[in-house]
């Protein structure tokens, strides 16, 4: 069985403090806080790989044909991840979770989700 978008976003919304949003017409993004962890696009996720674009480089560079550098925000270290492609699904949610890790570390201490400190 492979990942779909809806999975996807339970997923997300499932960690602590998530939510979903919809900040531009017809694009579902999940948040912790304030902040975008996760971009969903039916057969992709926009997601946190890297504290900078070498880091999340490595992630291109091991599924060339899957993972490519997202517009606009690519260069802090944010990729695209097509779903049901090479990168494995238990592969995918990880990224997932450590895109949400990474960006509640970056809340104020004050704005961060109870369990999730």
């Amino acid at each position: 069985m492979r990942l779909s978008g809806d999975q996807l976003l339970e997923h997300c919304l499932g960690m602590p403090g998530a939510w979903r949003d919809e900040p531009w017409e017809g694009d579902v993004v999940a948040k912790v806080g304030d902040k975008i962890f996760a971009f969903l696009g039916g057969e992709a996720v926009g997601i946190k790989c890297g504290a900078n674009r070498d880091e999340a480089d490595e992630l291109v560079s091991a599924y060339p044909d899957d993972v490519s550098k997202m517009a606009y925000i690519g260069r802090s270290g944010w990729n695209t991840v097509r779903l049901g492609g090479a990168v494995p699904d238990d592969e995918i949610l990880e990224l997932v979770d450590a895109s949400y890790t990474t960006v509640v570390a970056k809340l104020p201490k004050s704005r961060r989700p109870p369990s999730a400190t």
